[in-house]
């Protein structure tokens, strides 16, 4: 991917900002301008609050080109507290088994390098299990 992507995509690789429809209040990511309920504009920008839970999950251990370094590791689908899906690898899990319904937050995290050793670094967003706060 070329750096002018990366820039314009920047928002909702880093911080889950997608769209609101102002006619039916669905919450929409990645952003498309177009309400996939209601069928109308929907350019309202949303900031997701990277909250949600593992609504399916799957580890991989044959990584395909740019991620072998990564193998094996947990890629799943999160619902977000405000209703859409993603897919996003899991990071921070440690010991802990992975389980439908864990809840999870999004953190930025380093995804691949494009360009070898002198290439773009590619960060994004990732999920974690939810973190215990310390009292």
């Amino acid at each position: 991917m070329e750096v002018p992507r990366y820039w314009r995509n920047r928002n909702q690789r880093y911080a889950l900002v997608g769209e609101v429809c102002p006619h039916c209040e669905v919450k929409i990511f990645p952003p498309r301008d177009v309400c996939p309920a209601c069928g109308q504009d929907a350019k309202t920008k949303f900031s997701f609050s990277g909250r949600g839970e593992v609504y399916s999950y799957t580890t991989i251990s044959d990584a395909p080109a740019g991620y072998e370094e990564n193998a094996p590791y947990t890629v799943a689908l999160v619902k977000l507290e405000e209703g859409p899906v993603v897919t996003a690898q899991l990071t921070d899990l440690g010991q802990e088994p992975v389980s439908i319904g864990m809840p999870v937050e999004m953190v930025t995290r380093r995804i691949r390098q494009d360009g070898g050793k002198e290439g773009i670094l590619v960060y994004g967003y990732k999920f974690r299990p939810v973190m215990a706060v310390a009292r």
